[in-house]
């Protein structure tokens, strides 16, 4: 009889599913044609994101993290929001000398507390908040010169264009996550998150 679940060659580590309790510390929304956010008590989300940012939509341009398009390819948007950490954006102020670097500065949408090493949360975790909202994430937000460079500039960098440079590599693997609405609603600063993280496992050929 066919086997159908043969032991695997190579076997796999798989670490299994959890759920992290978490609590959603801050707000911010970008107004239309600005990339920097602004804080608010409330975000209202759709299937398009947050109604009025920067960055809602149903679709996107491809850009430079995306080789494969020619660049300005109307693709599928599952960059909607952006999420970070305060404890990350500590680490990376250090590492470029400042004092602080504030999530507006670098176009965050939210804040979340309670999640340690919140930018290595895998592609599938989801924010599932207390009032009914599901926020999906996608995968690891890579740092850009973009966001350096307006860091550099709120910093007050007497460089502002080794600022820019400096960012990436400051914040490698600490720039935060982007996720995309899966279940819309409304949001509120302080609102308990359960997150759930999925099975994972390394894929080997």
């Amino acid at each position: 009889m066919l086997d159908l679940f043969p032991e695997a060659e190579k076997p796999v580590d798989i670490i299994p599913a959890r759920k992290l309790a978490a609590k959603a510390a801050a707000l911010y929304v970008a107004p239309s044609g600005r990339f920097e956010t602004r804080p608010v008590d409330a975000l209202r989300l759709g299937f398009n994101g947050i109604d009025g940012d920067f960055h809602s939509g149903a679709t996107r341009r491809s850009g430079g993290r995306e080789p494969w398009y020619p660049r300005g390819t109307e693709m599928r948007n599952e960059r909607q929001l952006s999420i970070v950490a305060a404890d990350e954006l500590a680490v990376v102020a250090e590492r470029m000398g400042l004092a602080e670097v504030k999530p507006e500065w670098l176009g965050a949408n939210l804040v979340i507390e309670g999640v340690s090493n919140l930018s290595m949360l895998p592609a599938g975790t989801l924010l599932f908040f207390k009032g009914g909202v599901t926020i999906k994430v996608d995968a690891q937000n890579g740092p850009c010169r973009i966001a350096g460079r307006s860091i550099a500039e709120h910093a007050g960098m007497a460089d502002v264009e080794a600022g820019a440079l400096l960012f990436p590599k400051a914040a490698m693997r600490l720039r935060g996550v982007v996720a995309w609405v899966e279940k819309p609603g409304t949001i509120s600063v302080g609102e308990e998150i359960s997150a759930r993280v999925p099975e994972q496992w390394i894929y080997t050929a």
